[in-house]
């Protein structure tokens, strides 16, 4: 008991010491009850802010000089023989914009790189995933046919869809249910044929020079060299079971040709036909589509037109937006949440970066002629860098088309959360935009 009286004493003694010594002694610095109260750590920023470096294009295909590998400090010129026209067309592959990282699947091709396929009365190029392997959900064929020329009677195991870059077309087909139709489309026009539906494709005379058209179809391996050709068949089958099948006479076949005739001249049809008169009746829903005439939809920095099955409804399987961008003009930070983009520059310049996710980016220029791809979810843009419209098409493997805004996810997501992440000045913040800008103007930089 005694020494428990003891170590009382002694613990208030010591306490009576502490509390009663002057500030700053080395007394008044032990403390027997810790500070309930912690203090926060000074807020740090997790990563560096992003570069006030603008990253412009360099040069373009108008821009005079040796085009090198250089941005700013970085780089150095080439001592080696050069390619000067091709690097003048892809300036942000010779020297990328420090922004660009990582490896991406090469997302351009042009049909200049195409091998054609040369026939009397016009040609066929295409892409498909021998030439750009990304593009594994579409491919495409440009197709010119001098006036009369035929894309004799076929059918393939994909859709095809297709818009008429210049001249005028005549199409026909039948359905399943034995259902004929004839359409005509002129420039900016569109057709559709379901998988296995049989049509034949033949430009008029009313442009003297005939008719060139962008095909699409729902399957990146497919090749055009692989069409269900009318000719093919019947030169691959014995004449008596094609006279038993006509009902006619082994001679009456004698001039069929032996060989696929697949492009080939022929006289040119009226611009007013119409199909022949049909017991079944003709097609309920109109394979063509006449998008020339729809009215675009204005925006800040240029023009969409759209057309998929809840327009165009014969178009179940393909969807398309008819894009022009004026000069310094921008289609706006956008993706596709499901379906890959196969499109196609009809006219201008344009400069295209690729977002693929951790971290991964890649920049891109483009002219007419060429293809790009982007896959599903990968976040883009397309700049028009040229003095003139860039007019191009965006064409996805779906039935109805659909893109996400960043510019209008930003705006109607919580301001404080937008803040959280990228510190924006508040009228920055104020001024994003909760409808979609689709293509914004020119701005200074």
């Amino acid at each position: 008991m005694s020494k428990l009286l003891t170590a009382v004493f002694c613990a208030i003694a010591l306490t009576s010491v502490a509390l009663a010594a002057p500030a700053g002694s080395a007394a008044a610095l032990v403390s027997p009850i810790p500070s309930p109260v912690l203090s926060a750590e000074p807020e740090q920023e997790t990563t560096p802010h992003a570069s006030d470096n603008p990253n412009s294009v360099l040069w373009n295909l108008t821009t005079t000089g040796d085009p090198q590998p250089i941005r700013g400090a970085l780089g150095a010129p080439i001592m080696a023989q050069q390619n000067i026209p091709l690097q003048q067309m892809n300036p942000d592959l010779l020297a990328p914009p420090t922004t660009d990282n990582g490896d991406i699947p090469n997302l351009k091709w042009s049909f200049t790189m195409s091998t054609n396929r040369l026939q009397t009365g016009g040609y066929a190029r295409q892409q498909n995933v021998n030439q750009l392997s990304i593009a594994t959900s579409m491919a495409g064929v440009d197709m010119r046919l001098e006036a009369g020329a035929i894309r004799e009677l076929h059918w393939h195991k994909t859709a095809e869809w297709a818009y008429v870059l210049s001249g005028q077309m005549q199409v026909t087909a039948v359905d399943a249910n034995g259902r004929n139709f004839l359409g005509t489309v002129n420039a900016g026009d569109l057709w559709y044929f379901p998988a296995g539906i049989p049509h034949s494709l033949q430009a008029t005379a009313t442009d003297p020079n005939g008719a060139e058209f962008l095909l699409i179809f729902n399957s990146g391996d497919f090749s055009e060299d692989s069409t269900f050709l009318l000719t093919d068949w019947l030169a691959h089958t014995p004449k008596d079971v094609l006279a038993k099948n006509f009902g006619t006479t082994i001679e009456a076949l004698d001039n069929i040709p032996a060989q696929q005739l697949y492009i080939f001249p022929g006289a040119p049809p009226s611009p007013d036909a119409v199909a022949p008169e049909d017991p079944q009746g003709q097609v309920p829903l109109p394979y063509t589509f006449p998008l020339s005439q729809v009215s675009a939809t204005q925006y800040a920095g240029g023009s969409v037109k759209i057309a998929d099955s809840t327009t165009f409804n014969a178009s179940t399987g393909i969807s398309v937006a008819d894009v022009t961008v004026a000069p310094g003009g921008m289609r706006e930070m956008h993706w596709h949440p499901t379906q890959d983009e196969w499109t196609y520059y009809i006219s201008g310049n344009a400069r295209v970066t690729a977002f693929a996710s951790t971290s991964t980016a890649r920049t891109y220029d483009y002219q007419g002629g060429d293809i790009g791809f982007f896959p599903a979810s990968y976040g883009h843009y397309i700049e028009n860098i040229g003095d003139t419209d860039l007019h191009f098409l965006e064409i996805f493997n779906t039935d109805v088309y659909q893109d996400v805004s960043l510019n209008q996810w930003l705006a109607v997501t919580p301001p404080e959360l937008v803040q959280e992440h990228l510190d924006l000045p508040n009228d920055t913040l104020a001024s994003l935009s909760k409808t979609k800008p689709i293509i914004v103007g020119s701005t200074a930089v």
